[in-house]
């Protein structure tokens, strides 16, 4: 089974972003921005695209999926 692997706590902390600030920037809860740093949620395709538009950055450069 693959493992989701996120660099949103990188990208988020190199801004000075609260996971509170991003949820309320991406429509969701920081709730869910914890669980997607610690590889708990696997985001939707526009939730993944939001967040690298946020960080300016590739969805590929956030989001990994190794086995």
């Amino acid at each position: 089974m693959s493992e989701l692997i996120t660099k949103i706590k990188y990208y988020r902390e190199n801004l000075g972003m609260s996971q509170e600030e991003l949820g309320l920037i991406v429509g969701v809860r920081r709730e869910t921005i914890s669980r997607l740093e610690k590889g708990k949620y696997n985001p939707s395709l526009k939730l993944a695209m939001d967040i690298a538009k946020i960080f300016n950055v590739k969805v590929e450069d956030v989001f990994e999926f190794v086995d």
